[in-house]
């Protein structure tokens, strides 16, 4: 069934307002928007790493100083009267101003404006040191992880099925086949969540799928609704960790949730979108299934009486070098899908998205199934997807989305009975599996050192503590 959306120009500055000023008191919501503008313009799979190095260090470094969450990291470590805040603000920029080094002024300016908010001090300065420390920490993990080795794909043959260069494919072949191979921050490997095979070409399924983006799909077809022409040419230009991440903002920031909070919640979204992409993209390779642009005109060839070819068939939208199957829109879809309702619940919600590809266009919706519907749609009446290629990516990003929400940042098991106190810096905080003799242990050195701190502090104004 095609949504129903409301397009065109709206009032949407009190929302933006609104959560502009939400942002500026929440140092992670500020740095995850400097964070993806920054990363604007960078393609999918890289955007999506750097965002998730951004939003881990971010998490890893609020986490050492308030201690809710299980970390996924050895060795930090934070004085509980650390400004978070700092912390937070400190971890995003290193990261970065590291990444992008064309823009560390520009990115300086931006900490500059963000610490100048926080008191000057002793806690400031302690959750700067934290916040550089978790982002040393992760750009260190990620060094030889892969993405910096770039492979192209060059098909093996021109039998019907197999995935050809697109219109808009360089001459090397298609594009990021390398990135099966980048190291994940959670799923265990790359064909952990590998999607089934796409249907036989002489299937009715295919039959089905084929003639829908036959019809609505083409660049002159009469049969696509002008709504969903829209929604196609918005998402062409919109989509995966941006589009995710802006809506993110918009769930998190009337919810006025604990800065820990919010840390996890980026970091959650934004490590299953990257560990999706690896997923993704190993799939795609190793079915190699061809797009529409290529199956149509070539259907004579392809076994099936029942699919019609048309040799002047073009899509709406431009097609991405690489294979068809599974949609990369429909699997981020499903994990920011996911991982989103997990978080903040599936609707209720006021959710307006813009695109400044597209002035005048407002796409608002109330559940996340519907952003989700209409991404379904943009990729078929686009005309460069097949309806199964959205249903497997769809499952694919929701079950790495679930994978990772179960096995990453999970709420922090404290020692002994008593609830754990993150005002008062309760840290005796066990790993998986620590046993009571550990977590003791590792409570009275935490306290041990905090002493060493204070006193150094008394005699001496700054921390000498070993």
């Amino acid at each position: 069934m095609i949504k129903r959306i409301l397009l065109g120009i709206f009032a949407t500055l009190s929302l933006g307002l609104a959560v502009a000023h939400e942002a500026q008191d929440d140092a992670v919501l500020e740095w995850n928007e400097i964070a993806i503008e920054a990363l604007h313009g960078q393609p999918p799979p890289p955007a999506m790493l750097h965002a998730a190095m951004v939003q881990l260090a971010v998490f890893e470094a609020v986490n050492a100083i308030t201690r809710e969450f299980q970390s996924s990291m050895d060795g930090l470590n934070a004085e509980s009267d650390a400004s978070a805040p700092a912390a937070a603000v400190s971890a995003a920029h290193r990261v970065l101003s590291t990444l992008l080094p064309d823009r560390a002024t520009e990115l300086s300016a931006a900490r500059d404006r963000s610490l100048a908010r926080i008191p000057a001090g002793h806690a400031r300065e302690a959750g700067i040191t934290v916040g550089e420390a978790a982002a040393a920490a992760v750009l260190a993990s990620r060094l030889n992880d892969g993405s910096d080795r770039p492979e192209s794909y060059l098909p093996g043959s021109a039998q019907p099925g197999e995935w050809q260069l697109t219109a808009g494919c360089p001459p090397t072949g298609g594009v990021f086949l390398h990135w099966r191979n980048v190291k994940t921050f959670v799923i265990r490997s790359a064909d952990q969540f590998r999607s089934s095979p796409p249907p036989a070409l002489d299937s009715p399924q295919y039959t089905r799928v084929f003639n829908e983006v036959k019809e609505v799909g083409a660049r002159d077809s009469t049969q696509r609704p002008p709504d969903r022409t829209t929604v196609a040419r918005f998402y062409a230009v919109f989509g995966d960790a941006e589009l995710w991440n802006t809506v993110a903002r918009q769930l998190a920031a009337p919810r006025r949730q604990t800065l820990t909070q919010n840390a996890r919640a980026f970091a959650l979204l934004n490590v299953a979108l990257h560990d999706l992409v690896v997923s993704l993209v190993e799939t795609k390779y190793y079915y190699h299934l061809w797009r529409p642009e290529t199956a149509i005109p070539a259907a004579e060839s392809d076994g099936n009486d029942r699919t019609i070819a048309d040799p002047s068939y073009a899509p709406l939208i431009q097609t991405p070098c690489h294979p068809s199957y599974p949609s990369g829109h429909a699997a981020t879809s499903g994990v920011g899908r996911e991982m989103l309702e997990r978080l903040f619940g599936p609707r209720g919600h006021h959710i307006a998205v813009t695109s400044p590809d597209l002035p005048g266009v407002v796409l608002r919706y109330s559940t996340l199934q519907q952003i989700a519907d209409d991404i379904d749609d943009a990729r078929v009446f686009g005309g460069i997807h097949f309806r199964t290629d959205q249903m497997a990516g769809g499952l694919q990003g929701r079950q790495v989305a679930t994978y990772v929400w179960q096995h990453a940042f999970r709420p922090a098991r404290h020692c002994g009975t008593r609830a754990p106190d993150t005002q008062a810096g309760n840290h005796g905080v066990p790993r998986r599996g620590d046993s009571a003799r550990a977590c003791d242990a590792r409570r009275r050195e935490h306290d041990l050192q905090q002493e060493r701190a204070r006193e150094a502090r008394a005699l001496f104004g700054v921390d000498q503590a070993s």
